[in-house]
């Protein structure tokens, strides 16, 4: 993790409003991909880091997620990215275990979503 990604870390968990163990459960999750050898930087998972701390945090503050009109185009686009939907389900299958809460299908959506972006090779 480079050290704009830790900084982003640093300020949720600083910030009071994300329990520290949403924000070492992210942390682990950014260290799993960084060893499976994704490039896990500022420019390349930020939006998944702030994303998934901010889900896991409404999750586990009780808030509920309402649909959104581009459920159906997000669904569609990722069935082109089967493996990043199976690591976005097994993350939300992780939390649920160590945080008590199951991901709604919408973020464990937008969490493909940018596991999708992640995945894609970078240019040389």
């Amino acid at each position: 993790m480079d050290d704009g990604l830790a900084e982003r870390l640093r300020l949720f968990r600083e910030s009071g409003h994300v329990r520290p163990a949403v924000a070492d459960f992210v942390a682990a999750e950014l260290a799993a991909l960084a060893d499976e050898g994704h490039t896990v930087t500022e420019a390349t998972a930020g939006m998944l880091t702030s994303h998934l701390v901010m889900a896991l945090t409404r999750l586990l503050d009780g808030a509920p997620v309402e649909p959104s009109p581009a459920d159906g185009r997000m669904a569609a686009e990722l069935t082109a990215h089967p493996a990043a939907v199976a690591r976005a389900r097994a993350v939300a299958a992780r939390a649920g275990r160590e945080l008590g809460g199951a991901l709604p299908e919408a973020e464990v959506a937008f969490l493909g979503m940018h596991l999708a972006v992640l995945g894609r090779p970078t240019a040389p």
